[in-house]
């Protein structure tokens, strides 16, 4: 073989790949996901709790470990930390629409285990300390976190959606 095909030779692989279509991914374990707020225009779309199956396997270990070592350890009066998410959700999304807290922002909620990530935009620095204590006043938020965009030029602190393949 001639030593300059060996370089094509290489990067075979890497295209092959490439090549494959994406692997779609959905809420494999129906964590609440939902906006909060929509004032920024093109914020982009955080992932939230939808991943591949490659991922859902990983999760599935982990998951199933903090959902019963919560009860275990006696922090949990329900049997699963993840018991708690829907009426997390739904608390949350009340006090939002009660109060009205963030309302130069674009920002999304996942619920996890006790656990709210708040992904999004927002005009001011200052709204992710304040988006975390206002998930934390919430009964049962066991932790918040809050990634947030503030400069319309940077890359979000957080990972995107993929756009799902088109049907065959």
């Amino acid at each position: 073989m001639k030593p300059s095909r060996l370089p094509l030779l290489a990067l075979l692989p890497a295209a092959l790949c490439a090549a494959q279509p994406a692997e779609p991914v959905q809420n494999w374990f129906g964590d609440p996901f939902f906006q909060i707020s929509s004032a920024i225009a093109g914020c982009p779309l955080p992932a939230g709790p939808f991943t591949d199956e490659a991922d859902r396997r990983v999760q599935s270990h982990r998951r199933a470990e903090k959902g019963t070592t919560c009860w275990l350890a006696g922090e949990c009066e329900r049997p699963n930390a993840y018991a708690y998410d829907r009426d997390i959700a739904a608390a949350l999304q009340a006090a939002v629409r009660e109060q009205n807290p963030f309302p130069d922002t674009s920002l999304w909620v996942t619920v996890q285990g006790r656990v709210v990530y708040i992904e999004g935009c927002a005009a001011r620095p200052e709204t992710e300390r304040q988006a975390e204590t206002f998930a934390r006043s919430i009964p049962h938020v066991q932790q918040a976190i809050a990634a947030l965009r503030t400069d319309p030029a940077a890359r979000p602190p957080y990972k995107l959606r993929r756009p799902q393949p088109a049907p065959k």
